[in-house]
């Protein structure tokens, strides 16, 4: 038997709901309300996860029981990361390479959670108080000192690395007894955390800006807007009008949250779009260059060596 306290109370509100039990911290979706499964860890008063990878029939709404307004947490939620295999049957294989959220408790007060019918992802939550007391941190490092001060609602997103997927794979697929389980979970959650944080230190910020719920979905949309199309280059003054802002504000926020330029992350994803075709081996170089938006073909050539090391035809034989 584990012990109830180790079972977070939103996963337990959860199962109550769907008229179910949670046997070794895992939840199987019933057949009559969908497919797949949750897994809810709470490790210590400090930090807590959730594993999820479920389709439901309808969207449902659970009461945040879990809510501590009185503590200063932050959030990190791991996007896109479940292999192919773990893949829900039917789901089409996302588009989006592996990231994570990580923000402020400011962003995330809810005290109801819409449990939507697709979700596959991790969710790890931890006490802001409790890292400090791990790091020492000056205001020089501009992002963990504000993160850790949890004073103004903050969000940036960063791509997992290769390196920080295996962690989220083997945290996934790892077979653990049950005995250890607890104990090899925590461990490797402070790790990607740990790991996260030291790539957050390395972006060249010097000053933060106040988010809000309005300023993040719009930068959201154009960030959609922009990889929708990879063949437009993005225009800043036409992006700025759609969102409603400035165009020193986007850029300003968007680099925040992104930690690249528009242009850059716009091409950094072009790249990756060109890397997946050529592999594809459907299309031939020239193809692919003409269909990501590239008129002078040697220039496409010189930007895909720049972001992977090598040509475009040496990629495509590779």
């Amino acid at each position: 038997m584990i012990q109830s306290q180790t079972v977070p109370n939103v996963l337990k509100a959860f199962a109550h709901l769907l008229n179910t039990e949670i046997q070794n911290w895992k939840l199987e979706i019933p057949e009559k309300f969908g497919r797949g499964y949750c897994m809810g860890f709470t490790f210590n008063t400090h930090i807590r996860m959730i594993i999820s990878n479920y389709e439901l029939n309808e969207d449902i709404i659970v009461e945040n029981l879990d809510l501590n307004h009185s503590k200063k947490t932050l959030f990190f939620k791991f996007q896109n990361i479940f292999p192919a295999t773990e893949t829900l049957p039917g789901e089409k294989q996302l588009k989006s390479p592996p990231s994570v959220l990580i923000g402020t408790s400011s962003l995330n007060t809810d005290t109801v959670i819409p449990i939507h019918t697709n979700t596959a992802t991790i969710n790890i939550e931890i006490d802001a108080d409790y890292l400090s007391e791990l790091f020492e941190i000056s205001e020089k490092s501009t992002i963990l000192y504000n993160l850790l001060q949890n004073k103004q609602p903050l969000l940036f997103e960063q791509m997992l690395y290769p390196s920080l997927q295996k962690i989220a794979d083997e945290m996934i697929s790892e077979s653990i007894s049950k005995t250890f389980k607890l104990f090899f979970l925590r461990i490797k959650a402070e790790e990607l955390i740990c790991r996260l944080l030291i790539e957050l230190e390395k972006r060249d910020t010097k000053q933060l800006y106040t988010l809000n719920s309005s300023d993040i979905e719009k930068i959201y949309k154009v960030k959609q807007q922009m990889l929708e199309n990879l063949s437009i280059p993005p225009v800043i003054n036409d992006l700025a009008i759609a969102a409603n802002m400035s165009p020193t504000k986007l850029k300003n926020l968007f680099k925040q949250i992104f930690g690249n330029s528009i242009f850059n992350y716009y091409q950094e994803f072009r790249m990756k779009e060109a890397a997946i075709l050529l592999k594809q081996g459907n299309l031939s170089v020239s193809d692919v260059g003409y269909k990501l938006g590239f008129t002078n073909l040697s220039h496409f050539s010189k930007v895909f060596a720049t972001h992977t090391g090598v040509k475009p035809k040496q990629y495509s034989k590779s």
